[in-house]
């Protein structure tokens, strides 16, 4: 391991300095032959880095953890977690690496993480610790979207093809993510220190949690159980936003549950080709525990997890901990649904003065429309805006029940939808699931145009502009039920 110039970039190691039992120090594996494949050079300017020197040996020394700056201390994480339900004890980062902690441009602390750099202490059995091209790039495309729609997200700064083959069910190119995080504390973070049985630590990670993203739970007559409420609703209004743009994220554990409320882990992720509420992508969820309709009520079990680490710093008395945590827990709900209406009225252009009732009537009744016909959600609900300006033909070609249909675009024009606000909201592109392979599969072959493309298109949603019609298309009749796998 290099150091890099002190003048290039300041890492701070504020995580490990205050919670050194929930860190180790380690060093990424050295990358044989690193070739940078994607930067992201707007996210790379808005955390003050250069992307001229990203570019350099040095720079991309630093992306793969070889090369590190001077007063750097890189560590793997712990943490623990419930993965499918089942509760594995120690989990940590058994294939990345924390660098460090950086200011951005707006003097907000980010995280800036490694996926794919090694085997760590953390590794479980022969796992290697490494990463392949594919599934790297899947997480660059698909965040970028999400952060594009406005969602929130971490973030991905480079990926870097290691030069080392990798051994999957083949071998495969290996590679680094160079990820950004408002930080990587998890729900797994908390089973951890709880796990421990030391108090003093999980007080410690409360206090550094709430410092970090939840500041004002600091002045709480109960900093904890204020910490507590702002994770629950910060959950619930990010599942919902999931849910708006039909995105199954597939391996929903509680160590892929953030405390800054971020969507984190694109291993078997995807977007619903059909709306269908029990659409499952991922290969190995199979009895269908993170199914999209799923989400919300997962969503809500991790942080019943989260609130049981949290008792001993609730009340002294457990029974009355209990009942604090179970009371804040019931604000998912609200957050979740109060986020879930707002985005769907919007989504319709639904008038703000329109009565409730009225709203989740014409709501509840297209959902069921578009559960019938298995449409595809992007392109339907993009085509209403057209609906709403008088043509519905095209919306019109998306559903099986016609009449159903009409009668229920008469109700909806009735109430004056907004055009242009639906226009702002329903996005023309999505990371669509076959494009997405389609561009993976070339990457990995050497031919990086179709992602760079790829991700031009989706990182521009919601304009929509000549040539890309294929963007908007489904997959190709006869592709067959699409799989997603974790690429570990």
């Amino acid at each position: 391991m290099s150091v890099a110039p002190a003048s290039t970039v300041h890492l701070d190691d504020r995580f490990a300095r205050e919670l050194p039992e929930m860190a180790v120090s380690w060093q990424a594996e050295e990358a044989p032959r690193p070739q940078l494949l994607v930067l992201n050079e707007a996210l790379a300017a808005e955390l003050g880095l250069d992307a001229g020197w990203l570019r350099t040996p040095d720079g991309v020394g630093l992306l793969t953890g070889t090369v590190v700056p001077e007063g750097a201390h890189p560590v793997a994480q712990a943490y623990a977690g419930h993965q499918f339900g089942g509760y594995s004890p120690r989990l940590g980062d058994g294939r990345a690496l924390l660098l460090g902690e950086l200011t951005d441009a707006t003097g907000r602390l980010r995280d800036l993480h490694l996926k794919g750099s090694g085997r760590t202490p953390f590794a479980r059995g022969g796992a290697d610790g490494l990463a392949v091209v594919g599934p790297m790039l899947r997480e660059y495309v698909i965040s970028e979207a999400m952060h594009a729609f406005g969602i929130p997200t971490t973030r991905s700064l480079a990926v870097v093809a290691t030069g080392r083959p990798v051994r999957r069910e083949t071998l495969l190119p290996g590679a680094v993510l160079a990820r950004v995080a408002d930080s990587h504390l998890r729900v797994g973070s908390f089973q951890y220190a709880r796990a421990t049985g030391d108090v003093d630590l999980l007080r410690r990670l409360a206090d550094h949690a709430i410092a970090r993203h939840h500041p004002h739970a600091a002045d709480a007559d109960n900093p904890y159980l204020a910490l507590f409420e702002a994770v629950v609703a910060a959950q619930g209004g990010l599942v919902a936003q999931w849910m708006l743009v039909g995105f199954v994220h597939g391996v929903m554990n509680t160590d892929n549950t953030t405390i800054s409320g971020e969507t984190i882990d694109y291993g078997p992720c995807a977007f619903l080709d059909g709306f269908d509420p029990a659409t499952v992508y991922s290969s190995i969820d199979h009895g269908g525990r993170y199914a999209y309709g799923n989400q919300p009520v997962v969503a809500q079990w991790n942080l019943a997890r989260f609130a049981e680490t949290l008792l001993p710093l609730l009340d002294d008395d457990q029974e009355r901990a209990i009942a604090l945590a179970v009371e804040a827990l019931g604000g998912f709900a609200t957050a979740y649904n109060a986020a879930w209406s707002a985005g769907m009225r919007a989504k319709l252009g639904l008038p703000e003065g329109l009565d409730g009732e009225v709203a989740d009537g014409l709501v509840q009744e297209l959902l069921g429309l578009m559960r019938e016909s298995r449409v595809d959600l992007t392109s339907f609900l993009r085509r209403l805006g057209a609906a709403a300006r008088g043509d519905a033909e095209p919306a019109r070609l998306l559903v099986m029940d016609l009449a159903a249909l009409d009668a229920w675009l008469e109700r909806w024009r009735a109430v004056g939808p907004d055009a242009d606000l639906m226009d702002r909201v329903n996005p023309v592109y999505t990371p669509r699931n076959h494009l997405v392979e389609e561009a993976l599969t070339a990457a990995t072959a050497g031919d990086l145009a179709p992602l760079q493309q790829l991700v031009e298109v989706v990182t521009r949603p919601f304009e929509e502009r000549p040539g890309l019609e294929r963007y908007t298309e489904p997959a190709p009749g006869g592709s067959g039920p699409y799989r997603t796998f974790c690429g570990t």
